[in-house]
C-alpha cells in the first residue's frame, strides 16, 4: 500500500506540474499579442500622424512644381491643412516677411534674397539650396523678330520693339542684368516687372516682344512662346535656397509639418518634379 501510495503521489505532482506549465505557456502567448499592437500603434505615431496647418511662400518661378508638391503632400498627410502657396517675386515676399506676414516655409530664387529673411531672424537653421536655374530669351512663337542674341534684344528694344524685364530687386531682374552686362550692350526695357511670370505673360499675350526669363518659365508656356538661348546666361545660374521660418512670435505654428514639406522638396521625388520642368539640380 505505501508503495502504491507513493506512485499516486508522483503521478498527482506530475499532472500538477504540466497543468501548471500549460498556465505559463498560455499566460505567454495571450500576453505576446498585446506587445504586437503596442508596438504598431508606436509605429503609428512615427509614421503619418502629422496634423497641423502648411503655408508656404515661393518664388514665382516654381509655381508648376510646388503646385504638384503641395498637392502630393496633401495627399501623403491628410491631417494637414496645406494652404494655397503664395508666389510672387522673391523680394516681395521677402519684404512681407520681414514686415510681419507669416508663412511656415519659404523658397526663394537666389540666395540673397533668403539672406534678406535670414538676417531678419526669421529662419529656423540654415537654408538649402535645393535647385538651380539659368535665364532664355522667350518670344512669341515663330520668334517673327528673328531674336538670337542678347544684342538682338537690345536692338528690339532702341529700335521701338517692346522688350520687358524682371525689376532689378527681383532675382530673375539681377540675372538679368548680369546677361545684359556680359553681353556688352545697353538695353533700356519698356517696361518692368515685379515677377517672372509677368514678363511670360506678356510676351504670350502679345503684350511684349520679347523679355527675359527663366527656361522652366519657357517650358512650362507649352506652345504659346519659344526659347532662345544665349551664351551670356550659361553663366548666371540662380541657385535657389528653401527654409523652415522660425524664430520668435512667427515662427512656423507647426514646425514638424514645414520640416516635412522641406524635406519632401529635397528628396528624390521632389527632385524628379523640378527636373521634370527643367530644373537643375544644385
Amino acid at each position: 500500500m505505501t508503495g502504491r501510495r507513493q506512485a499516486a503521489r508522483t503521478l498527482v505532482g506530475a499532472v500538477v506540474g504540466a497543468v501548471v506549465g500549460l498556465v505559463v505557456l498560455a499566460g505567454c502567448a495571450t500576453s505576446s499579442p498585446d506587445a504586437g499592437p503596442t508596438r504598431a500603434s508606436s509605429a503609428s505615431r512615427t509614421g503619418d500622424d502629422l496634423t497641423g496647418t502648411l503655408t508656404v511662400f515661393a518664388a514665382a518661378s516654381l509655381t508648376g512644381a510646388f503646385d504638384e508638391l503641395t498637392a502630393r503632400f496633401a495627399a501623403e498627410h491628410p491631417g494637414v491643412d496645406v494652404q494655397p502657396v503664395t508666389y510672387d517675386g522673391s523680394s516681395t515676399l521677402a519684404t512681407q516677411l520681414v514686415e510681419g506676414a507669416r508663412a511656415d516655409v519659404f523658397a526663394s530664387a537666389d540666395e540673397d534674397t533668403m539672406a534678406t529673411v535670414d538676417d531678419a531672424g526669421l529662419v529656423e537653421g540654415a537654408p538649402t539650396v535645393f535647385t538651380t536655374n539659368t535665364l532664355q530669351i522667350v518670344v512669341p512663337a515663330g520668334n517673327p523678330d528673328r531674336v538670337a542674341s542678347v544684342a538682338d534684344l537690345a536692338a528690339l528694344a532702341s529700335s521701338g520693339g517692346r522688350v520687358v524685364l524682371c525689376a532689378a530687386q527681383v532675382p530673375c531682374g539681377a540675372a538679368s542684368q548680369k546677361v545684359v552686362e556680359s553681353a556688352g550692350v545697353s538695353l533700356t526695357p519698356a517696361s518692368e516687372e515685379q515677377n517672372v511670370t509677368a514678363v511670360l505673360t506678356k510676351v504670350a499675350a502679345g503684350e511684349a516682344d520679347a523679355g527675359l526669363v527663366y527656361r522652366t518659365d519657357v517650358l512650362a508656356a507649352g506652345d504659346d512662346v519659344e526659347g532662345v538661348d544665349v551664351d551670356e546666361a550659361a553663366d548666371v545660374v540662380n541657385r535657389y535656397p528653401i527654409a523652415v521660418l522660425g524664430t520668435g512670435d512667427r515662427a512656423s505654428q507647426d514646425a514638424a509639418v514645414a520640416q516635412a514639406f522641406v524635406d519632401l522638396v529635397l528628396s528624390d521625388t521632389g527632385q524628379r518634379v523640378l527636373a521634370d520642368r527643367g530644373f537643375v539640380a544644385p
